[in-house]
């Protein structure tokens, strides 16, 4: 049986940015475990009538509506009185309820006020959910057209109950068997739109499914299986999976929450690879990244020059290889050269199997998200000669160092395993 769900946040706060919602995220996570299909996720603020025009409507889509917030005890919590008027009940006062939320108050050791009484009211006929780790009761009402299910909006409070009590009643009520299970492949150094180009015919496909998800230097490839049992979806996904690494080869550098640093920093000690990085344009993001990881301060020796100006590029360099300032003057007109004799001479002095060393000469602002042209060079010094590659980038300020750090650690990567000069690259 397919359930199709929705979720409902309510809050003025959400819709000012004020908060993030993070408890769609985790309804989504597990509503996928039980094998229930999310297809809408809508916020509003704290106003009855539009609260219950939102709920009319997802009852004519989606076989479960689940809401977050709004089942407070002050005038904006209104959760209760739209679930009602969209349903057309009546709210009731539960006096069992309410005798909870009078001995929580009194464990507490403070007074109970009057506005907390409103929590003790819920919609006629609907199932009343204890709350055993907040003062907010909750409920299900089970409507002709679907299920309506009421949750708090404090995080802690919502994921105790979504584990304890809805998880449950939806595998009952619904004869759940089935799971939703998903699988991420990372790639770097490749476009979305040439992945999309390789693998369209399958992102066509109805079950397992494929989707995209662009990042600076970074594409996902998402396959979702759903299937009555997880050794079934896992096998579905791995079928689907093989077809893909086929088409993408080697540009896959991990899969799910891996990050390329990690993958990069496993290869070193695998191999037992030393690396050297000289950057003047990712402001040490490049290092920052290799360090995060677990054993990354024992392969990398890292040298940032931050000063991005020529004469002052020239003088820093120039005092960390020993190349002569007139060289490294010229970078404009000869970077690829001076990428490869610099990768060279930062090897040789540290004493690194490897030496990273990226140049450019751009000014930009982060915060601005102004477009930025820059000129950078990339290039890679081994004991078999040295790698140069221009990263002719072109985007907003914002996205330059992900950009550049992200095309810098695939070189690594790709040259450990062997395939810089794959097709692909």
């Amino acid at each position: 049986m397919s359930v199709n769900a929705e979720i409902v946040t309510t809050g003025t706060e959400l819709l000012l940015g004020e908060l993030a919602d993070t408890n769609s995220s985790y309804i989504a996570r597990r509503l996928r475990t039980i094998g229930v299909n999310l297809f809408y996720i809508t916020a509003v603020g704290d106003n009855e009538d539009r609260m219950a025009g939102v709920l009319t409507q997802a009852l004519e889509r989606s076989d479960v509506i689940i809401t977050t917030g709004g089942l407070g005890p002050t005038v904006d919590d209104v959760t209760r009185e739209a679930v009602a008027q969209a349903t057309h009940r009546t709210l009731v006062l539960h006096e069992d309820l309410l005798g909870q939320i009078e001995a929580r108050f009194r464990r507490w050791g403070r007074r109970m006020t009057e506005n907390n009484q409103r929590q003790a009211y819920l919609p006629s006929d609907s199932i009343p959910i204890e709350n055993p780790v907040g003062t907010a009761p909750c409920f299900i009402v089970e409507d002709s057209r679907g299920v309506v299910i009421s949750l708090p909006g404090v995080p802690r409070e919502m994921e105790y109950l979504m584990e304890n009590r809805v998880l449950p009643y939806l595998r009952e009520h619904f004869d759940l068997r089935e799971v939703i299970k998903a699988k991420v492949l990372k790639t770097c150094a490749i476009g979305e739109s040439t992945i999309d180009d390789r693998i369209k015919d399958l992102m066509k496909l109805e079950n397992p499914t494929v989707g995209l998800a662009a990042h600076p230097a970074q594409t996902d490839v998402r396959i979702t299986a759903k299937a009555d049992s997880e050794a079934r979806a896992d096998s579905l996904i791995a079928e689907l999976e093989t077809l893909i690494r086929a088409r993408l080869g080697d540009v896959i550098y991990g899969v799910d929450k891996q990050r390329l640093e990690e993958v990069v920093v496993g290869l070193m000690e695998e191999s037992g690879t030393t690396l050297a990085v000289l950057d003047t344009v990712t402001r040490g993001a490049i290092g920052r990244r290799l360090m995060s990881v677990p054993g990354g301060k024992d392969r990398v020796r890292v040298n940032d020059t931050v000063e991005l100006s020529p004469g002052a590029f020239a003088r820093q360099l120039t005092a960390y290889t020993g190349m002569s300032e007139d060289a490294l003057q010229s970078l404009e007109q000869n970077g690829d050269a001076l990428a490869g004799q610099i990768g060279r001479a930062v090897r040789n002095r540290v004493g690194t199997d490897l030496a990273l060393v990226i140049i450019g000469l751009q000014q930009f602002d982060e915060k601005s998200y102004a477009p930025v042209t820059a000129p950078i060079w990339c290039g890679l010094a081994s004991e078999d000669g040295v790698v140069v590659r221009p990263f002719h980038y072109g985007g907003e300020s914002d996205t330059l160092i992900p950009w550049v750090s992200g095309m810098a650690l695939d070189l690594v990567r790709r040259s450990i395993i062997g395939r810089l000069h794959s097709p692909d690259y």
